[in-house]
């Protein structure tokens, strides 16, 4: 047993547990941290959400943006929509009260408009570019080096071409796909 061993431990959600090496699963308690005996008795139960997100952002380490703001417009230009949520959730979740909260949800739910749209989902998506405006809205101009107003008229456009089709025809079969990244 290695008893040198560092740890460091981060505040959990609810979707993430944590595992005893003898005695089994034990879930967070209400802080988000479960002890109990020596810790380096505890290990971290990684899903596998979690490994795929790690791989995704991996190239963005160590750069100026985090790395998880990076990944999500890395899955979004390449429409992978529903990774693109995951990886940004997993910066979101831990600070969504914070100073960047509502920047991030609408980010996030930026990204979950073009899910519903995949998979023909058209009033939904509709609904989640409104909220991802009123969120973005909340910030200047230029916010974690983002144009807003350019992912502002990206919405206005796809929610325009959802409801120009009265709902029924779904503008990802007729519309370039948007391309959106920080500024370098």
């Amino acid at each position: 047993m290695n008893t040198g061993r560092i740890i460091i431990f981060r505040k959990i959600t609810s979707r993430q547990n944590w595992r005893w090496k003898t005695t089994g699963w034990r879930k967070q308690n209400n802080e988000g941290l479960a002890f109990r005996g020596r810790s380096d008795a505890l290990v971290w139960r990684m899903s596998k959400k979690s490994g795929k997100i790690a791989a995704l952002i991996e190239q963005f380490c160590g750069q100026e943006l985090d790395a998880h703001y990076l990944g999500y417009f890395e899955c979004f230009n390449r429409q992978l929509y529903y990774e693109a949520h995951d990886v940004l959730e997993e910066l979101w979740l831990p600070d969504r009260k914070g100073a960047n909260g509502d920047f991030y949800k609408g980010l996030i739910q930026f990204a979950g408009a073009f899910v519903h749209l995949q998979k023909e989902r058209l009033k939904p998506a509709e609904a989640l570019f409104r909220l991802a405006e009123a969120n973005l809205r909340k910030y200047p101009a230029r916010h974690e080096s983002l144009d807003i107003p350019g992912v502002l008229r990206v919405i206005e456009t796809w929610s325009e071409a959802l409801k120009t089709g009265d709902f029924q025809k779904n503008p990802m079969l007729s519309t370039p796909l948007p391309v959106v990244r920080p500024a370098s």
